[in-house]
This record gives C-alpha cells, structure tokens and sequence, in this order.
C-alpha cells in the first residue's frame, strides 16, 4: 500500500478505479473528522459525488458513528433521495443541503458539512471570516453567509437557497448553524473544512484578546491564490490521510 503523498492527483484506469478512490478518501475524512471532534451525535455528514452517475453522491448512513465508517459502510443516495446501494438510512438534511449543492455547482466533487464546535460558535455572530492570518486568506472573498436561520433543513427548496448563496464560493457560514465546505475532490473539500475550524477558533481567540489587525487586501488575495486553490487543499489533506490510513488502515475495506 503505498502512503507517501504524490505532487498531484492521481489519474484514473476506469470508474470502477476512481469510485474506491473517493470512498477511501470519502472515509478517511470522516476518521478525521471523529478525530478532531467535529461529530455531534447523528448531525453532520461529508458526500462524495460518483464519478459515473454524477446525479448520485456517496454519503455516511445516518446514525453511523464517524470514528468507525469504513469505504464499504457508505451508502450510494440519488437526486430525489434514494439509497440505491449500501445498507442505512439518508439523513433528511444531508440530502437536502447536498443534493442541491451537487446540482447546482457541477464543478464541487464533495462536500462537508458538521456541527464542530468553533463554527458552531462563529456562525452565532452572523459575519464573514475577516483575512486575519495567513490561514484565514484560504477563505478570503471566497466564502458566504446565509444570514437566516429557518430551523433543521428538511426541505429541499431550503437547501437550494443554501447552494444559490453559496455561489461559486468554496465555503459557506450558515447563520446559528455551522460550516460548509466544497471542493473539486474528497480531499480538498475535507481538508477546507477543517482549516476553516480552526479559523473560527483562531479569530474569536483573537478577539477575545483584543482588536486583530487585518491583512491588506492586495496581500490577502495573493495568499489566497497561493494556497487557496484546489491543488492547495488536496495537498494539504495528503500528510492527514497519511496518518489516518497508517493508524486505522480498516477504513479502507
């Protein structure tokens, strides 16, 4: 099994090939995330869309502990809310935030979505992530805000106003709620929501200290190019899946 992280992402034979590739990746992510606490009772799903069927995405059955999903414990839900392979349940929410964002953003591959702990907290103050740090330009006029909270989303047309203010954004602030995070691979999306976590927590510690000075625009929109692409944030998740697959290699069966 070879671990050592490559400059790039890997190419595919078939389907087949690139499908056991997201999935592994798919949960991996979701050991992460046990691991950094972001899980929260049942809340909180990551999903992967298929690379034969695009109108499908891979997604954790409901109730499923995140420290234990394994590539073969996902389960293979359609556009109007059908497991079509797998064994579990579809969180109601799950479909009707990721559906909607896989439809709308046919560029997004994946994306994550918990009650972490720090996001939690920031989404109460309704604003965006201020350019504070380094890590904090990853996110810099490339995220959103949904400014309302309307109760748990259950309805579909609530996850369409999600994806709409999303936009081409990477990342969304849902008000009262939590984090969002997209991306063009399991990795990227996986590895911007736990960098955004950790920016939640980085900025209210900031200013439960005093007044953060701000980067200056022209800088922060270089550093956002520089690390806040798509190759960035695949990159960057290569050192966590490393460590995740060496110390519970069964996530990948």
């Amino acid at each position: 099994m070879e671990l050592r992280a490559s400059v790039m992402p890997p190419t595919f034979q078939n389907m087949d090939e690139e499908r056991q590739y997201r999935k592994q990746r798919l949960a991996g992510a979701f050991r992460l995330f046990a691991r950094f606490g972001f899980d929260e009772g049942v809340a909180g799903h990551i999903t992967a869309r298929d690379p034969e069927r695009p109108d499908h995405f891979w997604v954790n059955p409901f109730g499923r502990y995140f420290g234990a999903i394994r590539a073969s414990d996902l389960i293979l839900v359609n556009h109007e809310g059908e497991v079509v392979e797998g064994d579990g349940m579809v969180n109601a929410a799950a479909f009707a935030i990721h559906a909607a964002v896989h439809q709308l953003r046919p560029d997004v591959v994946a994306a994550a979505h918990t009650h972490s702990i720090y996001g939690k907290a920031w989404s109460t103050l309704g604003r965006l992530l201020d350019p504070i740090t380094q890590d904090s330009c990853i996110f810099y006029e490339d995220h959103a805000l949904m400014t309302e909270y309307t109760g748990v989303v259950l309805d579909p047309e609530e996850g369409r106003r999600i994806a709409k203010t999303l936009g081409s954004s990477k990342a969304i602030i849902l008000q009262n709620h939590g984090l969002l995070t997209v991306g063009q691979s399991v990795e990227e999306a996986a590895f911007w929501f736990i960098t955004m976590e950790r920016t939640c927590q980085t900025q209210l510690t900031a200013e439960a200290a005093g007044q953060p000075k701000l980067i200056d625009p022209h800088f922060a929109a270089m550093t956002h190019s520089q690390i806040g692409n798509p190759l960035a944030g695949w990159f960057s998740f290569q050192p966590l899946w490393e460590m995740i697959v060496r110390e519970e290699p069964d996530l990948l069966n």
